[in-house]
């Protein structure tokens, strides 16, 4: 049953991407549809197994889309990413709080939680779009959209889980003094500091690696024997996922530390690294695939009518109002054209992330 809804699902999204139609949404809908409010009758309620397979599906989609990034590009639009990965991600989950106060009623504790799990654009939807959509994009632009989609996880992720502890300690009636936001900037910094080391010592060592074992693997296949790239493919993701756990289990941004070592391998190992892209994109699209199916899943139709429209309220003025506004003046140093800021601005796209964030 399971491989049949994905067969069923590549399927239409091959007809549905000829139509504009994302791919990844054909997959959420999928999995609607086999849920429990769907034609399948499938009840699924597993939190936890959505969590861990959405954080998962993640590590490999960001370790794919890092090792497609090339250095030079990397630095053609790092600037203007990073301002808007960090503060932008601020700005923008901010203003869309404001909106949910505005238009919810909601306390502004509660407000600026929803903010923070939708502040995030998606790598994967991104990602995806940019391949699929077949665009010649400026160099500059697509930098930019690669790398905030890339690298601003971890401010959301970091946000979240700060705002979920300020409505907790609200709720229990704690104290939220100078202490706790102190301690939630020694988390930031902590975020940051920990994923990036942690991702440019493995990308590192991976390129060493690659560099190592590649040129075996080259001749084995000019010999007639086993093809390297998939079993290059096998051992990249395979340390990347080691290097996303570890990072997180020593409090570090697991997210950032595995788009930074593909990004660094991608650097120092370009040609090694080559081979091995094709098998990856066939495990960051089983990653997308499966995480959306599972995603769609855990959803149920009925149970989110009666918030729908405020949540399409809330979504309007984060699409019309608080990322192009955020945008602008993120991008205001930077000399964009005004189309270009529009468009940066349009490429906001929300998947997958803030659904694994709303699980937390």
């Amino acid at each position: 049953a399971a491989a049949l809804l994905v067969f069923f699902s590549v399927l239409a999204g091959l007809f549905s991407a000829r139509a504009g139609f994302s791919f990844l949404l054909v997959f959420l809908l999928a999995g609607i549809l086999a849920g429990e409010d769907g034609p399948g009758g499938v009840v699924f309620d597993d939190v936890n197994l959505s969590f861990w397979v959405g954080n998962v599906a993640l590590a490999v989609i960001l370790l794919d889309g890092g090792l497609r990034t090339d250095f030079a590009t990397f630095r053609t639009g790092l600037r203007p990413a990073m301002l808007l990965a960090t503060v932008g991600v601020v700005m923008s989950a901010g203003l869309t709080g404001l909106g949910a106060w505005w238009l919810l009623g909601l306390d502004w504790r509660l407000a600026l939680l929803l903010g923070s799990i939708v502040g995030s654009t998606d790598a994967a939807a991104v990602f995806a779009l940019l391949k699929s959509s077949g665009v010649r994009l400026n160099e500059r632009i697509a930098a930019t959209l690669e790398i905030e989609s890339g690298m601003n996880d971890p401010m959301a992720v970091y946000l979240t889980i700060a705002f979920i502890g300020v409505v907790l300690a609200h709720a229990g009636g704690g104290a939220e003094g100078a202490s706790a936001w102190g301690e939630a900037i020694k988390t930031l910094l902590q975020q940051f500091g920990l994923g990036g080391v942690a991702g440019l010592a493995a990308g590192a060592a991976l390129a060493a690696l690659l560099k190592t074992t590649f040129p075996r693997f080259a001749e084995q296949q000019a010999g007639g024997g086993v093809g390297g790239g998939g079993i290059l493919a096998l051992l990249c993701m395979s340390l990347g996922l080691a290097v996303f756990a570890g990072t997180s289990w020593v409090g570090g941004s697991g997210f950032l530390a595995v788009y930074v070592m593909g990004v660094t391998a991608r650097a120092r190992a370009r040609d090694a690294v080559a081979p091995a892209l094709s098998a990856l994109d066939g495990y960051a699209w089983l990653s997308q695939a499966g995480m959306f199916l599972l995603l769609g899943l855990l959803l149920t139709p009925r149970e989110l009518l009666p918030g729908l429209p405020a949540a399409l309220g809330v979504a309007a003025f984060l699409m019309l109002v608080a990322r192009p506004l955020t945008v602008w003046l993120c991008l205001l140093p930077f000399r964009f054209a005004p189309r270009e800021v529009v468009y940066i601005a349009w490429v906001g796209l929300r998947g997958a992330v803030p659904i694994v964030l709303a699980v937390f």
